[in-house]
């Protein structure tokens, strides 16, 4: 595997599926670096509200639907996580002992329920995240307003390839 300079941190970018020293490697690689922050701040989150990543993930994706009007139902929840029935209804159950999510009758089916977040999550979201968000848009707003719309386009199409990719097959065992 060689190594090429110049990721945003300022150490080397892998080039092992790729050959050169083409500015696309050096994009991949700044996207692979931003991926790997995410990654790293979302375990750093749950860690400090003590809760585990899909716990987080959870809170995160029913306060996002609920500021856009668009109540959770468990069962969305699940198909959200990609988790069963069953795991939704124990993360559920933790979430709710926390403090972090209620669940309440569904406003517009009686036989339903949704899940929302407390007033304690939301505040404690916000104090982890609010500067952090505050930044991020500083930040954004430092990207030329022409170049926009090419690295939006970018990051989707990276967003949707991924999404795209099936699930792999498993792994062989080298032959004897």
């Amino acid at each position: 595997m060689t190594d090429a300079p110049g990721t945003p941190d300022g150490g080397p970018s892998s080039t092992y599926w790729y050959d050169g020293n083409d500015s696309a490697t050096t994009l991949l690689s700044a996207l692979r670096t931003f991926r790997m922050a995410d990654q790293e701040l979302r375990r750093r989150m749950s860690d400090g509200m003590d809760m585990n990543t899909t716990d987080l993930s959870a809170l995160r994706f029913v306060i996002a639907r609920e500021l856009g009007g668009d109540p959770v139902t468990p069962l969305r929840l699940a198909d959200h996580l990609h988790i069963s029935g069953a795991s939704t209804s124990k993360l559920l159950d933790r979430l709710t002992a926390s403090g972090h999510l209620q669940r309440i009758p569904h406003p517009h089916d009686g036989r339903s329920r949704i899940v929302i977040a407390t007033d304690h999550a939301h505040s404690q979201v916000r104090a982890r995240l609010g500067h952090l968000h505050d930044r991020m848009f500083e930040i954004a707003q430092q990207v030329p307003a022409p170049a926009r719309p090419t690295l939006i386009a970018f990051l989707i199409a990276m967003a949707e390839q991924l999404d795209s990719e099936a699930t792999p097959p498993e792994l062989t065992p080298p032959a004897d």
